[in-house]
């Protein structure tokens, strides 16, 4: 029996065609947009792994990149890489649209209320100081008989009353928002891991190196894994001092030591560090307490190297990173109402005063 010519050959399989990828979530860009925008996370979630790194260490544009996307996002005309709109905009963009403007709105009622606490704690705390005259004559007063028997009797000495102490309101917030522990001091050669202090999430990292290669301090978690804090990372002698728990994504355990010479760390906590009134200089990594107004801070840097200043304070909307330079530098930028917590890092002289 002969096979028709139509069956003679071998069934060729159809090419494999991979499955699209699905659809991305406005939901889910949206909140990693407001929370973790200035990581670049949104846009890792979208696909777009080249602008996300660049969003990330550039701190989200400075802040400009990260209300553009928000925007972008909250109007519906944010894409995925495929160019694909996302999913549920229709659905969820009113509530998305509320709750931003909500939250915006409470950010800055509070940092309205906090600035006028600030500036109202000290009058209560001289009132507090104030005693209230007597109007009427104490109990067991002397009497008209008996008060040229007491003039006669010899005077008694009084000791002067000290003046109470006054109150670093930007201490008592830095020991509340991140807690206060012992000072811990620790010295070796070569690596090592430092345990950091339980109950306080932040602390001021004091630090020297005499050795010649790579020397640098990372936080890490409890897993052992980087909280994406990097507090010192340079090459040879080092002195200066940095902050551990201001821009960190995890809970920190311990530090991480690289060295190839002999160092010494000292940790404190924040309320321990100098405070900026007026105007404060320096060479190096410095970390300081504000609380002050809000003012205008005019810096600058004649190293060759990267220059930052960053404000960490309690309020939703604070500027943040202020500076972020290479080399010399010069110029004036906004800060936000104290209490906060200002973290220099620098190679060279730096000055910075607040007006």
């Amino acid at each position: 029996m002969s096979i028709p010519a139509s069956h003679t050959g071998a069934f060729a399989p159809a090419p494999y065609t991979p499955p699209p990828s699905a659809a991305k979530s406005f939901v889910t860009a949206w909140l990693l947009s407001y929370l973790l925008g200035v990581l670049g996370v949104d846009r890792f979630y979208l696909g777009k792994v080249g602008t996300g790194i660049l969003k990330l260490i550039t701190f989200g544009g400075f802040g400009v990149w990260v209300l553009i996307d928000l925007i972008l996002i909250l109007t519906g005309a944010m894409r995925d890489k495929a160019g694909r709109p996302l999913v549920g905009y229709d659905q969820h963009k009113k509530v998305a649209w509320i709750v931003t403007a909500a939250l915006i709105v409470a950010g800055i009622v509070i940092g309205s209320v906090t600035a006028a606490n600030a500036q109202k704690a000290p009058d209560a705390l001289r009132q507090d100081r104030i005693a209230p005259a007597a109007s009427t004559p104490p109990a067991g007063a002397p009497t008209d008989e008996t008060s040229a028997a007491a003039s006669a009797a010899p005077a008694q000495s009084v000791e002067p009353v000290e003046p109470a102490a006054p109150v670093n309101l930007a201490a008592s917030w830095a020991d509340d928002a991140y807690g206060t522990f012992a000072t811990i001091k620790k010295s070796g050669t070569g690596d090592s891991l430092i345990t950091l202090p339980k109950g306080a999430t932040g602390g001021v990292v004091t630090a020297t190196h005499k050795g010649q290669r790579n020397f640098a301090i990372a936080a890490l978690d409890a897993s052992n894994q980087s909280t994406g804090e990097l507090l010192v990372n340079t090459i040879g002698a080092y002195s200066g001092t940095t902050a551990w728990g201001l821009m960190a994504l995890g809970d920190g355990t311990r530090l991480q030591v690289t060295a190839d010479g002999a160092w010494t760390v000292t940790i404190t906590p924040f309320s321990a560090a100098k405070e900026l009134t007026g105007s404060a200089k320096g060479t190096g990594d410095m970390v300081l307490l504000y609380n002050g107004d809000a003012a205008a801070l005019t810096a600058t840097h004649d190293g060759s190297r990267n220059f930052v200043v960053y404000e960490a304070t309690d309020q939703l909307f604070s500027m943040g990173l202020l500076v972020n330079e290479i080399g010399k530098y010069s110029g004036t930028v906004p800060l936000s109402a104290g209490p906060s917590i200002i973290s220099v890092q620098a190679d060279g002289a730096w000055t910075l005063t607040a007006e």
